[in-house]
């Protein structure tokens, strides 16, 4: 059993970036570190847990590095000014993920309807001002998207006050736009769910000279994937800064073409009287935000890869030891793209329903969270372990097994 005080204190070792540098009287904080660490979810009554289920908001996505709290500790200790922060680490942003122009959002989705204000607005504060209510004011107010990208997060996109036109096929798309469609939306997870696919999807956009916007909220890995979509010549990109990048879970990054995300900033703050006015982001998760992303650049993905496919193996063969288990590694094309092992049984050998099983590995010491099938099969689950610390494979092994068996 992993001890969680064991944890804490090995994630709570977080150095100083940047040493003592700087105006500020640092002693009250260096005093502050050395005190024992406080247990605030158990006080709080909270349950904390193995992550083995993947970047899901409602699970808080995902673990800072070290280096991330750290740079995030060191920001908050020091002013600066909001404007000039986004401006050099956008293009730091810019530099590194090979795009214009980019900016530190709060998530995928605020990524989403700020890049949409930008192209409504231009560079006009008083239209920016106006926005979500765009009867009169000149600005366009439709936005054409395939009715299978329809998730939830496409909300993002109603924020701005247009209206999303929903079409399937490609015939459709074009007869859809017209004098008052601002922008064509994608979202790259359902790629292979809607007729028109990525590229065409572009070129149709491309034809009728209207910007295209490409929501990749959990596409990386690949990390090939924070360049290739603006390169194909998407305008604007939108990728979560809190899954695989593991920045701060409220960051998201924009990234594309310098006009709009230049528009687009001003409906950001520090400015108020904006759509954007609350989707805030403090500069401690900007400057932590930029430090995930260079050390994910950094990171030797095929090793990386390899110890997933490990782990994963791991817990696979310690399910599939039970009579009646059966399990397969499989990669989801897009979006959470890491081995998956997913874990199906007999009901006949095993009478337990997916449900009732998550129950056990939740209710269990250390307590476990795992995933529902993806097809949504009633006695089957499915396993990632790229958000667990190292070591954590061997529990959820254990622990599946035995709950597997004691059935």
């Amino acid at each position: 059993m992993i001890s969680r005080r064991n944890l804490i204190k090995n994630f709570s070792a977080v150095p100083l970036l940047g040493g003592l540098a700087g105006t500020t009287n640092l002693l009250p904080f260096l005093d502050a570190a050395a005190a024992p660490a406080k247990d605030y979810f158990r006080d709080l009554g909270i349950r904390t847990f193995i992550n083995a289920a993947g970047t899901y908001t409602s699970m808080t996505g995902s673990l800072m590095l070290p280096e991330v709290l750290s740079a995030i500790q060191y920001a908050s200790k020091e002013y600066v000014i909001l404007d000039d922060l986004q401006d050099k680490v956008g293009q730091r942003i810019a530099s590194l993920a090979k795009c214009e122009y980019a900016v530190v959002t709060s998530g995928a989705a605020s990524a989403i309807t700020l890049g949409l204000t930008g192209v409504l607005t231009g560079m006009d504060e008083k239209k920016a001002e106006l926005v979500p209510h765009l009867a009169g004011t000149g600005m366009k107010t439709e936005v054409v998207m395939q009715k299978a990208h329809d998730i939830p997060y496409a909300h993002a996109l109603k924020n701005t006050g247009v209206k999303v036109i929903l079409v399937e096929t490609k015939a459709e798309l074009e007869k859809a736009i017209n004098d008052q469609t601002a922008m064509l939306f994608f979202v790259n997870a359902n790629n292979f769910d809607g007729q028109v696919q990525v590229e065409e999807f572009l070129q149709v956009a491309k034809a009728h000279r209207l910007p295209a916007m490409i929501d990749c909220a959990a596409d990386v890995p690949p990390v090939e994937n924070l360049w290739k979509y603006t390169a194909m010549g998407y305008d604007m990109v939108c990728f979560s800064g809190g899954k695989g990048i593991r920045g701060p879970q409220s960051a998201g990054l924009l990234l594309g073409k310098e006009k709009y995300i230049k528009a687009a900033r001003l409906s950001m703050p520090p400015r108020g009287n904006t759509v954007g006015r609350g989707m805030k982001v403090n500069k401690e998760e900007i400057l932590g935000m930029l430090v995930a992303l260079e050390l994910y650049l950094q990171k030797d993905h095929a090793k990386e890869w390899k110890q997933w496919e490990a782990q994963v193996a791991l817990i696979g063969n310690a399910a599939a030891s039970v009579p009646g288990v059966h399990t397969a590694t499989k990669v989801p094309p897009i979006a959470n793209h890491i081995p998956t092992l997913h874990v199906s049984w007999d009901p006949a050998k095993l009478p337990l329903s997916a449900a009732a099983l998550q129950e056990k590995l939740r209710k269990g010491t250390p307590s476990i969270e795992v995933a529902g099938s993806p097809e949504g099969k009633p006695h089957a689950i499915s396993i990632t372990t790229w958000m667990m610390v190292p070591g954590q494979e061997k529990i959820v092994a254990a622990r599946l097994k035995e709950a597997l068996s004691n059935v």
